[in-house]
């Protein structure tokens, strides 16, 4: 297989740096190259430097791909999606702009429940598809890698159904896939009046079928008020660890509940949402390392004003992350860079800390930071060319895309 090169971007975005999540003003460095290049071979990079310096190493036969003036960036890494559901939730988004809530529309049966009801009908092939139309939209606005959510079963057949696709997909399109089990997303409508036996039904026979079976890395819950309570969760996610799941978290999304402080407490990778979470429980993740990924898209989505503390969170040293929270319900949107643009004129975030949230953050959030995240020797050549001179005109063109050409394991999608 020929090497590839690519020449005279106007900005090489490499985000080269320690091999770790990035905090505070790290956030802002991007190692930039100017006239930048890089060299790629097998399915990862080579070389990154100078224009100049990389076309002296390209051989006769190497593929050259021409970026002036365009911005060259690492593919972008989504931590939190919910890819694979049937149907769609069109009805809930015109009762909220009649001025119904998340949580009344829920308690009518809708909501998560409505998902359920497509997603437990839908065979697996038909899952498939849907999925795999769905990470088309994640590559075109430059995502070459995504976590993704089981949580629209609540039966063992079905979530194992669901974590299946998620599998699929990460070998049978060029979007890779980190799979995540949330059986714990809701209680399902005949365990209405027995939530113990639900959690009971998680605990006993989901988790060891994922563990046996290898379908998931992580476990997450919807730890909430009228979902998980605090207790519930630290039930599920002790017993998920017992079966080798690394444990992330829906937090503090619709109420203070003390999610951010069990995360905490339980170690958890990332804690997700936090857009009610306060001084103590960003204090509580800073002092145990728990990762804040942050969904900006949800809050737009669901008409709210009340964004997560991003520049506090920042200031107290915690390693922020961005998501697009990508669902039927709350967040369908599979656009980083509508997420940039949110938290830049939303959560005073800069678009170079954005841009890190995005990528490098993430992808140690995930445990890829070997591989993907930043544009260095032996990552990934997974990298994205866009349409504009330099990496802040993602966040200022909302709405727009931007893209040029998404390459993965440096084959072009």
């Amino acid at each position: 297989m020929p090497s590839l090169a690519i020449l005279h971007a106007s900005q090489l975005v490499t985000l080269v740096g320690p091999a770790r999540a990035r905090y505070g003003k790290e956030l802002g460095g991007l190692g930039i190259i100017p006239d930048g290049g890089l060299l790629a071979a097998n399915g990862r990079i080579t070389h990154i430097g100078k224009t100049p310096e990389i076309e002296k190493l390209c051989q006769r036969d190497t593929e050259v791909v021409d970026a002036r003036g365009c911005a060259v960036l690492p593919g972008f890494v989504d931590a939190h999606t919910h890819l694979v559901f049937a149907g769609n939730r069109l009805e809930d988004f015109e009762s909220r702009a009649r001025g119904e809530t998340y949580e009344q529309i829920a308690k009518r049966g809708g909501g998560i429940q409505t998902t359920v009801q497509a997603t437990r009908a839908a065979s697996e092939e038909d899952l498939f598809a849907l999925a795999k139309g769905r990470a088309s939209w994640f590559l075109k606005n430059g995502t070459t890698t995504i976590e993704a959510k089981s949580g629209y079963g609540l039966t063992l057949k079905d979530e194992l159904k669901i974590l299946r696709v998620i599998r699929r997909v990460g070998t049978e399109t060029p979007l890779e896939t980190v799979p995540t089990f949330l059986g714990a997303h809701a209680f399902p409508a005949e365990f209405r009046e027995n939530h113990g036996g639900y959690i009971s039904l998680i605990i006993d026979k989901m988790l060891p079928a994922i563990g046996e079976e290898k379908l998931a890395e992580y476990c997450d819950i919807f730890c909430e008020q009228n979902y998980f309570d605090v207790d519930d969760s630290r039930r599920i996610l002790t017993a998920a660890k017992q079966h080798g799941l690394k444990l992330r978290m829906h937090v503090d999304q619709l109420t203070n509940s003390g999610g951010a402080t069990l995360a905490a407490d339980l170690a958890a990778i990332t804690a997700d949402h936090l857009e009610q979470t306060g001084a103590d429980g960003i204090s509580a993740l800073a002092k145990a390392g728990v990762q804040p990924v942050l969904l900006p898209g949800s809050v737009y989505a669901l008409g709210s004003k009340k964004y997560p503390k991003a520049r506090q969170m920042i200031d107290a040293g915690l390693a922020v992350a961005l998501a697009t929270d990508f669902n039927p319900g709350s967040s369908p949107s599979a656009s980083i860079p509508m997420m940039l643009s949110l938290a830049v004129t939303q959560m005073r975030m800069s678009p170079a800390e954005a841009i890190t949230a995005a990528t490098i953050n993430a992808a140690a959030s995930l445990g890829r930071i070997e591989s993907i995240g930043s544009l260095e020797a032996g990552k990934l050549a997974n990298f994205v060319i866009y349409n504009c001179d330099e990496y802040r005109e993602l966040a200022y063109w909302f709405g727009v895309s931007l893209v040029r050409d998404v390459f993965v394991r440096g084959k072009r999608t």
